[in-house]
């Protein structure tokens, strides 16, 4: 049957598919392998609080049932609305960025999800990235998920245009047609060291980034 609270986030993800559609135009572009059907990590660019919503969007219910966003419990468990839409509504997977604070390490965190079944999202970067280069430096989580289920699919995604939607400082979307890129299947090599593997990845994601007139 489910909870009042489990009826409550059915219509309001189905409403924020079709607002995150109708705001961005968004369209996935798959790699020439098709789409990911089995268990993944998607790990993306990160430049908006929405980023994972655009990735959400653009999969099929039946995928998007089972893909759980990677994200901080300090912004998604700050209010009670925050709350319901990061744990009820994306069922996310919520790490707590202050160190001293934890309770749970965040790689068991993430094993823990995928064991169960879930796909994640992933943003590598570690926060969103409001500099003038288009990829900050890997945080070692993604390498050390890598080494601790070196079987899983990691696919990078390029989110492009979010960043121009919703501008730092601003609270009304401006409506511009966004894309989600979807790259080919990346896994960790035996004894691949943290540096050369974070490197490689930076390397698959920055791929995907759409050419601009100047570059």
């Amino acid at each position: 049957m489910g909870t009042p609270i489990e009826w409550l986030a059915r219509p309001v993800s189905v409403a924020i598919v079709l607002f995150a559609r109708a705001i961005t135009a968004v369209r996935a572009i798959w790699p020439e392998s098709g789409m990911q059907t089995r268990r993944c990590v998607y790990f993306a660019n990160h430049s908006s609080h929405g980023d994972f919503i655009l990735i959400w969007t653009v999969l099929p219910p039946r995928l998007r049932r089972r893909v759980r966003p990677v994200a901080g419990a300090d912004y998604w468990l700050k209010s009670p609305l925050n709350s319901f839409i990061g744990r009820d509504v994306f069922n996310a997977v919520l790490i707590e960025r202050d160190r001293e604070a934890r309770k749970e390490d965040p790689v068991t965190q993430m094993t823990q999800a995928l064991d169960a079944g879930s796909s994640l999202i992933l943003f590598p970067e570690g926060t969103r990235n409001l500099t003038e280069q288009p990829l900050q430096p890997f945080k070692s989580g993604l390498f050390h998920l890598a080494q601790a289920r070196p079987d899983i699919d990691l696919i990078p995604v390029w989110i492009d245009n979010l960043n121009r939607v919703m501008p730092k400082g601003e609270f009304v979307p401006i409506p511009l047609i966004c894309t989600v890129t979807f790259g080919e299947a990346l896994h960790i090599d035996e004894a691949e060291e943290k540096t050369e593997f974070l490197a490689r990845a930076e390397a698959a994601l920055l791929a995907l980034a759409p050419k601009r007139a100047g570059d």
